[in-house]
């Protein structure tokens, strides 16, 4: 009669398995609480206060940042949502993000170039739709690619030109793609530690570079969302909590 005893040993599993769950659950909200510590929240999750932007392509839907743009109304160069309640210096930028199409990215330490069309230039944390630049760290009108992903690179000038060395490459790009949710939330996590710049998705380390080139490297900047042109696209930005560093 050894199967009585069944339906208690799958009560006492199952009792187990709520309060791992819920073990879980509560690490999961201390390790949520901590981070956001001494941070400030950048978006109140239904409107666009404290950003600025090309009305016909930002909006707040399902309780996100989202910009997109369509058939009628494409876009002939990149444009950005700037966050307006001052620059940002050294800081740990975290934010949720999902990507129908396209391209986008977070501009930071960047300057407005044309306040009209809102085009912005400066270092960007990369991500997209496709398969290869989700992590990078790009420098939008600027220096290009300086970390692809998987690296860590030092930024240095040699006869007046820019010159990029990777010191490592810790990870493979294809396995830093296959922790990325296609189509769905993603956590990005950007640390600015003076000329300390490292990028991460889900946890995991992107990008990680050094850049000594004085008359290049940023100290300082504005912060900001990108629509790329191209094809219809739809991006979308959620829970986004700025620490300052020291």
């Amino acid at each position: 009669m050894r199967f009585l005893r069944l339906p208690a040993t799958l009560a006492l599993v199952a009792a187990a398995i709520a309060s791992m769950a819920l073990t879980g659950c509560q690490l999961s909200s201390r390790k949520l609480a901590q981070e956001r510590v001494n941070s400030i929240s950048l978006f109140d999750g239904k409107t666009l206060k404290g950003w600025a932007g090309l009305a016909d392509h930002w909006t707040v839907e399902d309780g996100s940042i989202t910009g997109y743009t369509t058939k009628e109304n494409p876009l002939k160069q990149n444009t950005f949502l700037v966050y307006t309640n001052g620059p940002v210096a050294n800081f740990e930028l975290r934010f949720k993000y999902r990507i129908f199409h396209g391209n986008s990215g977070v501009q930071y330490r960047s300057a407005v170039l044309d306040p009209q069309l809102m085009i912005v230039g400066g270092y960007q944390a990369d991500f997209e739709a496709g398969t290869t630049y989700s992590g990078i760290l790009y420098e939008e009108r600027g220096r290009g690619i300086l970390a692809n992903r998987g690296q860590r690179t030092e930024i240095s000038e040699a006869g007046g030109q820019t010159k990029i060395t990777v010191l490592d490459q810790f990870a493979k790009s294809s396995d830093l793609q296959a922790n990325i949710n296609n189509e769905d939330w993603n956590d990005y996590l950007i640390v600015a530690d003076g000329n300390h710049l490292m990028h991460f998705i889900n946890g995991r380390l992107t990008a990680d570079v050094i850049d000594n080139q004085p008359s290049k490297a940023a100290k300082s900047g504005i912060l900001g969302l990108q629509i790329h042109v191209g094809p219809p696209m739809k991006v979308q930005f959620q829970d986004i909590w700025m620490k300052p560093l020291p």
